[in-house]
């Protein structure tokens, strides 16, 4: 999933850019000075964000949040630091859904449907597939 977040006017300084969720302790998802800063970040999301390698030079600030989870569910705010100074550049909802039951017992179904039929066709021609069958008029 990817989190949008721009920044069209030029950067002076050094800034920090920071993707949070108010509502989790620590409240950092990422962070990035001269590259990522993830000492602070929050344990349910090591490992599974990234920005571009080129984000403060392009001022593409975007998130990418990989192998989503329900628990991800939540407003993040993407904000820029410098001197102290928090300027807050973007809010984004995200709404992780789950995978409906049914949908995953047709998924079931129907792979056992074709393992049964394609079990059905090998068992039904057999005979066919002895390499001698083949060679014979």
């Amino acid at each position: 999933v990817v989190l949008p977040c721009q920044y069209s006017q030029g950067l002076q300084d050094m800034v920090t850019v920071k993707w949070s969720r108010l509502d989790l302790n620590p409240n950092t998802v990422h962070q990035r000075r001269e590259g990522d800063n993830l000492h602070n970040q929050n344990e349910l999301f090591k490992g599974r964000t990234s920005m571009r390698p080129d984000a403060l030079d392009s001022g593409d600030f975007s998130l990418t949040l990989r192998e989503p989870k329900l628990s991800d569910s939540g407003n993040y705010t993407c904000s820029i630091i410098s001197d102290e100074e928090e300027t807050k550049l973007s809010d984004v909802q995200l709404h992780v859904k789950e995978i409906p039951i049914w949908a995953i017992v047709l998924l079931v179904l129907l792979v056992l449907l074709l393992l049964a039929v394609s079990g059905s066709l090998l068992f039904h021609f057999r005979q066919y597939l002895k390499l001698g069958k083949f060679l014979k008029p």
